[in-house]
């Protein structure tokens, strides 16, 4: 953080507002047993992802084989199974079928997915398409060469900007990368954040009105007192085993903070899961992380390695960016305080609370360090080891219309005393062309705003402009 605005200041600025009730006595009650009595990590419904077969198969020229399509089912039925949140809907063969009763359907759909059998452009099979196309769900249209000719046709579906992904391509994985894609605009729709105080960043992202409108995701309001109040119902001998179990016995070391100190942040992160399973979240951020009764970072931690989402400082932007790169890849966030060293075309991250499972829930933790909180010298943080060599992207969804991204790789980790606890260096395109285009001339707002960013592990570049299709935002390379 720059002099203008050290995170005390922060903290005391984010002190001011908030907008809930406070917590009430039957509330407490329902919130001390909510652990016990929901499943955690709550699971979502199932994306439905309706399947559409457009054009001709039998023996007929440039027709595709009539065995296609049981392979297609077949190869449809296996990507269910892998991704395990979606259900594919649907079926028909267009024709015979008739295409009004298939948009009919779709009203149920999350997102469609349709396939190209064959055609020679602007016949009956791309008006069924386009008919369908226009119906307004995120949609893939998987087009395999020699299929006819109907391809010409397709990029004007795009480029007037109809939510549509084209995969002409003989390389049928490609189908579970977009479908993967489709359900972020439902899963967005199903999230709600709990927002402990002022939220923070562009001004857009901070209004819940128009992020329920944009994204339909839900921004629950609370104010501090109610963490203070959920942080002393928590049962002491819950948190010392949920100390114990998930971060003094893993760690790899223990140098600054104290047991009894360890022990409080563990309370910490159960009294927000019990908040979490109370309110429906699936996501928190606060102004007040920093403060009392204690600092957030084990808590955005753990949450961020079981699969939900914790963002510090109540960065919205990066909740939101957090949320989809999590729905659509399945990989946690590290929100990042980045600074430059142009002589090592270097974009280098630090920050105090860090993901242990990187990669997402099921791989194996990173070694981790527990520290304190640099700036303070106080309270728990993490100091995680980074992998060297690892492809990272770096992103930031803004204004509720674009996403900030660039790519890199990790090749240096350091200590530095005047950096946050975990850092990282990584090796960019053009750390000078970056540096001078920060935040690409779309940008602006105070420092939270301008400064974070969310790094994940993995380059999604191509995704997420196919993202950026399938839910109407910009994509902007930053640097």
């Amino acid at each position: 953080m720059s002099d203008a605005l050290n995170r005390r200041e922060f903290l005391g600025a984010g002190a001011a507002g908030a907008g809930a009730v406070l917590l009430g006595g039957q509330w407490m009650g329902q919130l001390a047993m909510a652990s016990e009595q929901e499943e955690w990590p709550p699971k979502l419904p199932a994306v439905k992802i309706h399947k559409v077969y457009v054009g001709r198969t039998g023996g007929i020229y440039l027709s595709r084989p009539t065995e296609e399509i049981a392979k297609f089912e077949q190869y449809l039925a296996k990507l269910e199974g892998k991704l395990g949140d979606v259900k594919f809907v649907g079926g028909e063969v267009v024709p015979p079928a008739d295409v009004n009763e298939v948009v009919a359907k779709l009203s149920e759909a999350d997102g469609v997915l349709l396939f190209h059998l064959s055609g020679h452009g602007g016949d009956a099979p791309e008006q069924a398409m386009s008919q369908i196309i226009d119906v307004g769900l995120p949609t893939a249209v998987f087009s395999q060469p020699f299929s006819g000719h109907g391809w010409m046709y397709f990029p004007q579906w795009q480029k007037a900007g109809k939510k549509v992904v084209l995969l002409p391509t003989s390389d049928w994985s490609e189908l579970g990368h977009v479908v993967a894609l489709m359900r972020v605009p439902a899963r967005m729709r199903q999230t709600r954040i709990i927002v402990v105080g002022d939220p923070q960043g562009t001004a857009a992202a901070c209004s819940a009105e128009q992020v329920k409108q944009r994204l339909g995701t839900e921004m629950v309001p609370v104010k501090n007192e109610q963490v203070i109040e959920a942080h002393k119902a928590v049962d002491l001998k819950a948190a010392e085993a949920e100390a114990e179990q998930y971060w003094i016995s893993k760690a790899k070391e223990i140098r600054e903070p104290s047991r009894d100190e360890i022990i409080n942040s563990a309370r910490m992160y159960l009294a927000m899961k019990n908040m979490m399973i109370k309110e429906g979240a699936r996501a928190t951020t606060s102004s007040h992380c920093m403060g009392e009764p204690a600092k957030g970072c084990l808590t955005y931690s753990k949450l961020n390695d079981q699969g939900l989402v914790g963002v510090c400082e109540g960065d919205m932007d990066a909740t939101l960016t957090m949320l989809m790169f999590g729905y659509a890849f399945g990989v946690p966030g590290f929100v990042t305080d980045p600074v430059f060293d142009t002589s090592q075309n270097a974009l280098i991250h630090f920050h105090c609370t860090c993901a242990t499972r990187m990669a997402g829930p099921t791989s194996t933790r990173l070694p981790f360090t527990i520290r304190t909180q640099t700036d303070s010298d106080r309270g728990v943080s993490l100091q995680v080891e980074m992998p060297i060599g690892q492809p990272v992207t770096c992103a930031k969804f803004i204004n509720l219309d674009t996403m900030l991204i660039s790519t890199g790789k990790i090749f240096r980790i350091t200590q530095d005393e005047l950096g946050c606890r975990t850092q990282f260096w990584t090796k960019v395109a053009d750390a000078q062309s970056m540096f001078h285009n920060w935040g690409c001339g779309v940008l602006k707002g105070g420092v939270m705003a301008l400064l974070h960013r969310a790094v994940f592990f993995g380059d999604h570049m191509q995704s997420i402009k196919n993202l950026g299709v399938l839910m109407g935002f910009n994509v902007i390379e930053e640097g």
